[in-house]
């Protein structure tokens, strides 16, 4: 069974992918931002997310061709910074080598509207306090974030996070316990994704596969994008995304 939706005449070329995948980077790092009780800093080419010890630093870059000013600002807040720095380009444009932090390129991959198969597994959208928490362990062994360890409930995911405007995060069940998670967030007519993740016990069997289609239902009407990693490309590929350029990262871990 497939979840079938009124397609708008609402494409997007693969050019546009950048831009697109930089303005909702900015609306979901804004959101955990402000979730989280931390300072946004809004710049015509970034926007910066400055927090605490464990959280860091998260700057992300909003235009191909920053100015003078934006890129010493940007490296003002990372000498500055109490945590670990973290920096995303999806224009590949800036270089902030002088940070002397290690990079890596991901491909921005970009979906069409169109119809989103049934998933396999239950998968909900978080309502509750205790799903939060489930969905937030999850991420944190999914992607090895140490710097949120120990465990402290609501650091990464606070709950005001699904309170904010367009964002929601998805998890998918196993025999009554909690696989996988993912967070979207719809922007100006598109959407994004962000944290896809599955427990270690879990992995290779079906779990990330439902997340991204749950997920998907309610964006099946939009263009959506998401970085991918090496791992995950497979699969979004399998789901109908292309890849388009690359994302530069930046980070001081």
């Amino acid at each position: 069974m497939t979840i079938d939706v009124h397609t708008p005449d609402c494409l997007a070329s693969a050019s546009d992918a950048p831009l697109l995948q930089a303005r909702n980077s900015a609306a979901f790092w804004a959101a955990t931002g402000r979730a989280r009780g931390h300072r946004v800093i809004r710049r015509r080419g970034f926007l910066a997310v400055v927090g605490d010890e464990r959280a860091g630093l998260r700057v992300l870059i909003q235009k191909p061709d920053l100015r003078r000013e934006e890129v010493a600002e940007i490296t003002e807040l990372a000498i500055l910074a109490a945590g670990p720095v973290d920096a995303e380009d999806p224009f590949s444009s800036t270089d902030l080598s002088h940070l002397g932090m290690r990079t890596w390129q991901m491909p921005i991959m970009l979906r069409q509207p169109g119809a989103v198969a049934e998933p396999a597994m239950n998968v909900v959208r978080v309502r509750s306090e205790e799903g939060l928490r489930a969905a937030e362990r999850v991420v944190i062994a999914a992607f090895e974030l140490a710097r949120f360890e120990p465990y402290r409930g609501g650091e990464m995911f606070p709950t005001a996070l699904i309170h904010q405007p367009g964002v929601d995060v998805f998890v998918v069940s196993v025999d009554g316990e909690i696989a996988g998670a993912c967070v979207i967030v719809v922007e100006g007519g598109f959407g994004s994704h962000y944290w896809v993740g599955t427990s270690q016990a879990f992995r290779s069997g079906g779990v990330g596969r439902a997340v991204m289609v749950g997920s998907l239902a309610p964006m099946a009407g939009l263009p959506v994008t998401l970085t991918a990693s090496r791992l995950g490309r497979p699969l979004y590929e399998s789901l109908g995304f292309a890849a388009t350029t690359a994302s530069t990262w930046w980070s001081s871990h």
